[in-house]
């Protein structure tokens, strides 16, 4: 008799805390800012120039990278391009995952120097860093040539130089180079004020914009994975080539 009390008194508890966790559910309504604010002070604190992988600085924001280690699960590239080095932790990242997943593949990163570049993430087979402009012709017919040696879909990543022009060239270069279902994420395009560094000027997202008006059917935005996380470095910048 004392068991079955003991079950009927934890029963009830429990029943208690499900009810009382729905009917906070329902009470809490958010008011559709949080998201913003919340990336307010993810940036302005820099914790994303804070942020490692392995030990490895990777400035980027974590809900974006997990965000892209299930974009890569579910696209399975083989190859990933990457303007922006840095010290080379995203490349890491990138190849750590595409290791798990099994296929053959390659990480093409390049940057304006690798000064910077740690040793590790130099040292990982997987990875080709190239020291260049990304917007150089020879980075074009580098990527033409990585597609030959590793058919299949294209991660693309832009996270260099964060000014519209460059940006809307980065863009321009990659056109006759990414095909129907590759995937390009244009990075940064949070500055100038969408949300943060309202004093920016024109940067990513406005090279976003410009490219559209150009080219309006290159792209579908994918807008659920843009939003899964409630915020992202990459605003507007999810897009799957048509």
């Amino acid at each position: 008799m004392k068991a079955l009390g003991r079950i009927a008194v934890n029963t009830l508890k429990s029943l208690r805390r499900v009810t009382n966790s729905a009917v906070s559910i329902f009470l809490y309504q958010p008011k559709g800012t949080e998201g913003e604010e919340y990336h307010k002070w993810y940036y302005n604190t820099f914790v994303w120039n804070k942020t490692t992988w392995l030990g490895i600085e990777c400035w980027k924001s974590v809900a974006d990278m997990w965000n892209y280690q299930e974009i890569l699960f579910d696209l399975k590239p083989s190859l990933i391009i990457e303007f922006g080095s840095n010290r080379g932790g995203s490349a890491l990242f990138f190849a750590h995952v595409m290791q798990r997943v099994g296929i053959p593949f390659k990480v093409l990163s390049v940057d304006i120097s690798h000064q910077r570049l740690d040793p590790v993430a130099k040292s990982d087979p997987d990875i080709l860093f190239v020291e260049s402009s990304s917007i150089e012709p020879a980075i074009a017919e580098q990527i033409k040539k990585l597609k030959e040696e590793y058919p299949g879909r294209i991660f693309a990543i832009l996270d260099s130089d964060h000014s519209k022009d460059h940006v809307l060239a980065e863009m321009k270069l990659l056109r006759p180079l990414l095909s129907a279902g590759d995937y390009l994420l244009v990075e940064d395009s949070c500055v100038n004020g969408h949300p943060v560094l309202p004093g920016w000027g024109p940067g990513p997202f406005e090279a976003i914009k410009a490219y559209e008006q150009e080219f309006p059917d290159d792209y579908t935005h994918d807008a659920e994975r843009e939003d899964k996380f409630g915020f992202t470095f990459a605003t507007n910048g999810f897009m799957i080539r048509n």
